[in-house]
């Protein structure tokens, strides 16, 4: 098993980590329904959303954007916590803006083009301060939603949905230079790889994505962070850990971890070599060293 080091526990579900430049880390608590720091062991409350919060980003304003999914009907078990269906007090997803300073929350995004959004799950800003963003649907008892990946802009003014439809898209991230967009299917555990054109605009559609190389046996996938090298670090569920593929072909490799629901990654420390990671049934965020440094986000300033 991988030698790690707990820096909190007891987390309602952590999700969406960020670590900051001042050596804490921003986190969403799904289950508790909050955007949390983890600062020298213990955690803080920052704001409270409600609903489903789950992968969330820096933006230019240094306001923090959510992904916002509704929530889920929990499942305890084993002293475990576990998503599950659509819960009855579901109304919607959103995008969220959240002040860290005064916990207050805003909510800037519902729909696009008369669609509501479902579940949105995980955000990437782009060095023109858009954003991508992946929309994973909600499941209920005989049908579930379809979804895809959008694009939208800070003040409001602009969401578009770019490609429609995906399998349960979860995870989104961009290559070191921008020019690649990545988007991880949690049903299929397939990683797409969509080239870009400029911002928000993609290459020849949906049909100039490919899929890329991936590794045996029976696996989910959800959130990833992408390394200086290109690399993507997809957090991999049932077998629990973290796959790294390589977009030029390499071959994969897997990290185990010590929760089939591990669920999210990203990259911090000084020089970005260690890796955060949430396992989130068990409800911790653990820190690891990591082989390479991590591809350094826009709008964290270090």
């Amino acid at each position: 098993m991988t030698s790690y080091t707990v820096e909190a526990e007891g987390l309602r579900f952590p999700e969406g980590p960020i670590a900051m430049p001042d050596g804490s880390v921003l986190l969403v608590e799904i289950e508790r329904g909050t955007l949390s720091r983890v600062a020298d062991g213990k955690v803080e409350v920052v704001a409270e959303p409600g609903g489903g919060p789950n992968g969330a980003a820096m933006g230019p304003d240094g306001k923090c954007y959510i992904c916002n999914n509704g929530g889920f009907a929990w499942v305890y078990r084993d002293g475990r916590i576990f998503p599950g269906e659509q819960p009855a007090d579901y109304t919607t997803g959103r995008i969220e803006r959240v002040d860290i300073e005064t916990g207050e929350v805003e909510v800037l995004y519902e729909a696009v083009d008369g669609n509501r959004l479902c579940g949105p799950n995980d955000i990437v800003f782009d060095s023109t301060g858009g954003f991508w963003f992946t929309d994973h649907g909600k499941t209920r008892p005989r049908d579930r939603d379809r979804t895809g990946i959008y694009y939208a802009r800070t003040d409001g003014s602009s969401i578009e949905e770019v490609i429609f439809p995906l399998e349960g898209p979860n995870g989104i991230g961009l290559s070191p230079n921008d020019d690649e967009l990545y988007v991880a299917e949690t049903p299929t555990g397939r990683l797409w790889a969509f080239p870009l054109e400029s911002p928000g605009q993609i290459k020849n559609g949906r049909a100039g994505g490919r899929v890329v190389a991936g590794r045996q046996g029976y696996f989910l996938f959800d959130s990833l962070a992408v390394d200086a090298d290109g690399g993507v670090a997809v957090a991999t569920l049932i077998d629990g850990g973290i796959t790294t593929l390589d977009p030029s072909g390499g071959e994969p490799h897997f990290v185990e971890m010590p929760d089939r629901l591990t669920t999210n990654i990203c990259f911090g420390g000084d020089d970005l070599k260690t890796a955060f990671v949430t396992l989130s049934s068990i409800g911790q965020l653990v820190s690891m060293p990591w082989h390479v440094a991590g591809n350094p986000l826009h709008f964290l300033n270090r």
